[in-house]
Order: C-alpha cells, then structure tokens, then sequence
C-alpha cells in the first residue's frame, strides 16, 4: 500500500466521512457557540456587538476589585464545601448501608433515595422554603412551642444543608456500584480476626470505595458552585452573593448590565470548574490500586447487623420523610391553599385559585405546553444527535474522534447560567442566528448542549460492550460505516438509547438555569415562569406550577420504569 493511498481517501470524502465530520461540526459549535463569546466579551472594553470594540483586561481588573464578587467567591467556596460534606457523608453511608447490609427496607429506600434527583432543584428550594423557610410551616409550628426559632434557612449553613441533601442521590449512585461490586472475602478476612459488621465496613469497604467517593465528592463540590436556585431563593433576599447569583443579577437585575464584568466572572468560574476535573481525572487514574473484582472473586454478600439494621432503617426514613416528603407535601398542600400558617387548618383555607390562574392565561398554560414539548421531542433530537456523537467517538475511523469526544464532555464545565449567557450573546453575533432567538427552538438548542456529557456517559459504556467483530462482519459483505450503524449498531443500542432519553427528559423538564437568559414571550418554560411568579411574591401559583412539574416527573418515571422492565431482555 502506498503513502499516497490514505491521502487520497482523505481527500475523496465518501458518505461516511461526510456524515462523520458533519457530527463532529455540529458538536463543535454547539459547545463553542456559547464558550467563545463569554471568553471574547471578558477580554472587550464594550459590549462584543458595538463597533470597534478594544482589547482589554480591565474587566479582570474591575472583577477582583468588587468587593461584592470577593463577597460572592468566598460565600461560593464556603456553600460547596459545606455541601459536598454533607452530601458526601450521607451518600457513602447510604451506599455502604443500602448496598452492603441486609437492613430491612433496603429496596423500597433505595427509590426513595433516589428521588431527589428527579425532582428540580428550583421546585426544592420553594418546598423547603414553604415548610422551613423563615416564615415556613414547620418553622413557625416548632417556634410556637419552643419559644424561639430553632434554624434559620438563610444562612450558609442553612443553604448547605439542603444543597448538599439535595445532591446525596449523586453520591449514592456513584458509591453504590462500588459497594455492591466489592469483595466480601475481605470483609470475612476482617471478621475472621474478630471485627464486628460495621468495623468491617468502616475498615475494608469503605477505603475500597475512595475512587467512587472522589469522583463523587468533586462532581457534587463542582454542582454546589454552579447551582443558582438555592442562593437565588435563601441568600437573595438577605443580600448573601454568591457566583451565579451574581451573574444573575448582573445581567438580569441590573438596569444597564455590565457585560465585561459579566464575562470575566463567567470565565473565572469557567476555569475553576475546568481545573477541578482535571484534578478530578488525575486523581482517579489511581483507581487501578483499588480493585478488587477479579476472575475468583467471591459473590457479593451482604453483611448481617442485626437490631442495627432497624435504627438505621428508621433514621434514613426520618430522614427521608424531612427532606424529601415533607416538604413535597407542603409545597402540594400550598398549591391548594390561599395561604399556609399552623395557626388555621389548611382545609378552611382551601382553594384552587392558583391552578384557575395558571390555566386561565394563555403564557402560563403555554409553558406547561412548552416544557412538555421541550422534553418529550427535544430530548428524543437530542438523544439521536448524541448517539451520533458516540458512534463517531467510538465506532469510527475519524482521525479527530479523540477531540471529539473531549469537546463532547466538556459541558460538565459549563454551568446553565454560563450556558445561557453565551448562547444569548452568540445569537447576536452569528449571521441569521435571529430566527432562533425567542424561540423553544434555542432553548433545545441551550439544553442539548447541556445535556450532551449526560447521555455521552450513558450510551459509551454500551457501545463497549458491542464486539467490533459485528462492524468487521458487516464490512466483508460490503457494507459501508453508516450502513453497518443503522442496521446492526443503532438497533443492538435501543435499551442504552431509551436510557439516554429518560435522563435527557428529566434534565430538560428541570433546566431553568440556561433558560433565564434565551426566553422570550411565546418561548416561556415551567421554570422561567416559576421565577417570574417568585420574583413577584406569589407564591401559590410558584406551588401549583411545582406540583404540575412533580406530576409530569413522576408519571414520566413510572412510565419509563414500567417500560424498562417490560423491555429488560431486549
């Protein structure tokens, strides 16, 4: 074979190749859409679509001189590492307990465990703001009869505790494999020389489990920095500042948003977050040290803790029912409710007021219709491009699907509001880009981008696991690359691609971060409009629209779940 044979087919693209870079692309500037402009507007004198625009860092300069963004990063910092804590502790516990155990109830605390994770972050904050908040249900019941207010949800601590409860099921589901898949020989061994159940855990298993808590505790560390709704919802309103706040408010709550400022605290964050998985992927190189999983390895069993068991059955219900079904119930008993206080029984005061005002205005009912629509057709687009995303990354010959698949994981770096920002700055740059704006369309568009690392990682092990030797056996019939991936790769993946698109449904229904910058009226969502109501004080008609995003979720989940075990062997 000669050198020039290789150039030659580089340079006669066939089908293949063309559909290949074509993905490549697309996925190109769906991640560098919005990336760019926030870089280029932090290093600009004006706003990036005046003319004539100046290279400067002054913007940088204006940022570490605010005293508000040193306020903002030190509150950050302290919010994510109080809430990784938590989170990270309850998480492994979890884990070692549901997983490791034969603790009664350990199934049906599995899916509540689990739970949190379906549920918006937004509509969280508002629950937990209805029932413990300052002025909450719970709150004001335990002052009346202890005289004094026991917690305060506005503080650091306050919000750290329901970030960080808010991210376990993170912890868990990354722990529980870990746990599950560990080598009962070494608990044995532990016991054999007389450590009880629970030395054993705490002394074997849980080391073994320290790649899955690393990986684990820097993703919810890196999720606590970008949340925005629970500063928006506890820190707002007693001037606490946090990163996204302050993005929020600069280019939102501001009558003249200051778009360099805005653009250097977005950068900064940007390479905060980038830095931290790096660290995060030099750390778990390590991992090797911990396997214990090889050819005669004994099954899995479950260590026996007795009357334990039941405590700390009891606890995780204690817990489950504080921070999760509580306050779920208070935010349903406050959609139905002209207002909520332990000084009057709720059914004196019940009302169907706020859905009456949901569904007797056209914009309101329009963005129940349009988070449906968003989730249901934009997260089936989304799911097909990346599935495109990974057949490239995975099952080609690209020459750049190294790149690819780097560029394909890089939104982890990228929080909503980032996302958003550069998606709205970049519509006013590229030429026709106009057509899109205030439409759901760039919302998909926003959310996709997003959503792209979550199905990569869902579809890619998959992909794994389907033997090259089936596209070499297409390809000695004559069969091109697309030819063998529509008819033999794609349909062996249905299960992985359903899987996608459940999380995909469920992270589009919850997006309201990239959301609060792109929409526009005609172009509203769930989320947006649950701000716009919060923003205004009414926070019946914030209750119902929650209770409407709680429904969808959980008929979706049930559905999906009912779906999966019908189609389990398929």
């Amino acid at each position: 074979m000669s050198l020039a044979e290789p150039q030659s087919r580089f340079f006669r693209p066939d089908r293949a190749l063309l559909i290949q870079a074509a993905v490549a692309l697309a996925t190109l500037a769906l991640v560098l859409g919005p990336l760019v402009p926030v870089l280029w507007q932090s290093l600009l004198d004006r706003p990036l679509y005046e003319a004539e625009p100046l290279f400067s860092l002054d913007n940088y300069v204006r940022l570490f001189g605010n005293p508000r963004f040193h306020d903002a990063l030190g509150n950050s910092v302290l919010l994510a590492l109080l809430s990784t804590l938590i989170a990270t502790v309850l998480g492994v516990a979890f884990a070692l307990f549901l997983e490791r155990t034969d603790m009664p109830g350990r199934g049906w605390l599995r899916n509540l465990t689990l739970w949190p994770m379906y549920v918006s972050q937004l509509v969280l904050a508002f629950a937990w703001f209805i029932l413990y908040g300052p002025s909450g249900y719970v709150t004001l019941a335990v002052e009346r009869m202890a005289g004094v207010p026991l917690w305060d949800m506005y503080t650091i601590l306050g919000m750290g505790l329901l970030a960080g409860t808010s991210q376990t099921p993170v912890v868990y589901l990354f722990c529980s494999s870990s746990a599950r898949m560990a080598d009962a020989t070494l608990e044995d061994a532990a016991r054999s020389v007389g450590a009880g159940p629970l030395r054993a855990l705490w002394s074997v298993s849980l080391p073994l489990m320290r790649p899955s808590i690393i990986y684990a505790a820097l993703l919810t560390f890196i999720g606590s920095l970008e949340m925005l709704a629970v500063p928006l919802v506890f820190g707002k309103p007693v001037g606490l500042e946090f990163f996204t706040t302050f993005l929020y408010m600069e280019g939102l709550g501001a009558i003249t948003p200051d778009y360099g400022l805005i653009g250097a605290a977005a950068t900064l964050l940007l390479v905060v977050i980038s830095i931290l998985l790096v660290i995060q992927g030099l750390l778990l190189r390590q991992s090797k040290r911990f396997v214990t999983v090889r050819g005669k390895a004994q099954r899995p069993k479950l260590a026996p803790i007795g009357r334990v068991g039941w405590v700390v059955c009891g606890l995780m219900c204690l817990y489950t029912a504080i921070v999760l079904l509580l306050p779920l119930a208070g935010i349903v008993l406050r959609s139905v409710t002209s207002f909520l206080t332990p000084l009057m029984s709720p059914f004196d005061l019940l009302t169907l007021d706020h859905f009456e005002i949901l569904f007797g205005y056209e914009a309101y009912r329009r963005s129940i219709l349009n988070s449906v629509f968003i989730a249901a057709f934009g997260g089936a687009l989304a799911t097909l491009f990346v599935a495109m995303v990974a057949l490239v990354a995975h099952r080609s010959e690209f020459r750049f699907r190294r790149v690819l698949e780097f560029v394909a994981l890089y939104p982890r770096a990228m929080p909503g509001i980032i996302a958003g920002i550069g998606m709205f700055w970049a519509m006013l740059l590229l030429p026709f880009a106009h057509v899109l704006q205030g439409t759901i369309w760039l919302l998909i568009l926003a959310f996709t981008m997003r959503g792209i690392p979550m199905a990569f990682g869902a579809l890619s092990p998959t992909l794994h696991q389907i033997g090259r030797e089936l596209d070499q056996g297409a390809r000695s019939v004559g069969a091109d690359w697309w030819t063998t991936v529509r008819v033999i790769i794609l349909p062996l993946m249905k299960p992985a691609l359903f899987s996608a698109y459940v999380l995909l449904f469920l992270a589009f229904l919850k997006e309201y971060a990239a959301a609060v910058f792109l929409f526009a009226p005609g172009a509203e969502i769930i989320g947006t409009t649950m701000l716009t109501f919060w923003t205004n004080g009414s926070t019946g008609p914030v209750a119902a629209l929650s209770v409407i995003q709680l429904a969808i979720t959980a008929l979706f989940v049930t559905l999906a779940r009912r779906s999966l075990r019908t189609n389990k062997d398929v």
